[in-house]
């Protein structure tokens, strides 16, 4: 298993994650909270609208540090180096035969009076 698919599962388990927790979120201040119904689960309302909170943000840390340390993971047939465009266009000017330059005759010299 390469870096890149390690990278790309992990991406995908933090997207689940940070689905889950922004839909138990309510703009309006129910969500989670509404359903605990006063009781004090969970350490009451406040402490779980921060804990959804703090979490909404880590996993959107993680995401972006996740994402920007697969993109280090790109090497071997995938890497800028061995693209198979950059190699054909840089192939495609020594392979063209280069068109004849026309040159304009010089101006005749004016006429000696």
């Amino acid at each position: 298993m390469s870096t890149f698919s390690i990278f790309l599962v992990l991406i995908t388990i933090v997207c689940f994650l940070l689905i889950v927790v922004i839909m138990v979120q309510n703009p309006k201040g129910g969500g989670l909270s509404s359903t605990i119904s006063g009781t004090q689960m969970l350490g009451g309302v406040q402490k779980t609208t921060d804990f959804l909170d703090r979490s909404t943000w880590t996993l959107a840390t993680i995401l972006i540090a996740l994402i920007l340390l697969s993109s280090l993971s790109f090497t071997g047939s995938l890497s800028d180096t061995d693209s198979k465009i950059i190699e054909k266009t840089e192939a495609a000017p020594a392979n063209t035969p280069a068109a004849p330059v026309q040159q304009k005759p010089a101006p005749a010299a004016p006429a000696a009076k």
